[in-house]
């Protein structure tokens, strides 16, 4: 089963990330916990060019989230899924249609092709949205990155793209108030994934 944690910044997608892998492991679950961008060595160094490199066009950006995903898809998750594990993965595909897209304003029927391609079509089974208004996720963070320091404007039009994106296919789509106590986000994923079964890999 591949599930994907999406949410706008200061979500608290790690901790709640986190605090699911160790329950699963303990329900004897196997998994495979990533993120992007960032896993792997290429991850590492586009992660640090995206996150902490100066300004660049809105082009520049999408395809090095591209060129992080193949890789990803490629050496981690594809090989994860294949030995029958749960993949837990912070930020997929909708991050970019979302960021890219939505708010850069780059070409959403183009981005979508370029995701697939990224992708090599493998899709979320199971996608959570923990959303909470963007003033509160900013107001969580410590130190910030090139895209925390984005207008507020910008972030907020990032929330309302997830929720737009929630609101069109809903049964991929689980929104969670991430205004909660972490407990309570993790009780509500648990409660979920016990009724879910585990269908496996979309592609």
């Amino acid at each position: 089963m591949f599930i994907t944690f999406e949410g706008p910044e200061g979500a608290g997608k790690s901790t709640a990330i986190s605090a699911i892998a160790e329950r699963l492991r303990l329900s004897g679950e196997n998994l495979t916990v990533t993120r992007e961008p960032g896993s792997g060595e290429i991850g590492r160094q586009i992660r640090e060019i995206l996150l902490h490199g100066e300004g660049m066009p809105p082009e520049t950006e999408l395809f090095l989230f591209l060129a992080d995903r193949a890789n990803h898809v490629a050496t981690v998750i594809r090989p994860a899924l294949s030995r029958g594990e749960v993949v837990l993965c912070d930020r997929f595909s909708d991050s970019t249609y979302v960021y890219q897209a939505l708010v850069r304003g780059l070409d959403p029927e183009f981005v979508a092709k370029a995701n697939a391609i990224a992708t090599s079509g493998i899709q979320p089974d199971a996608t959570f949205l923990l959303d909470l208004p963007a003033e509160v996720g900013l107001a969580r963070l410590g130190s910030k990155d090139r895209m925390d320091r984005e207008p507020l404007e910008f972030h907020r039009r990032v929330r309302e793209g997830f929720l737009e994106l929630a609101r069109q296919n809903p049964d991929r789509w689980h929104v969670v108030d991430a205004t909660k106590a972490p407990e309570e986000i993790v009780a509500s994923f648990m409660a979920w994934f016990a009724k879910s079964g585990a269908p496996g890999p979309s592609a």
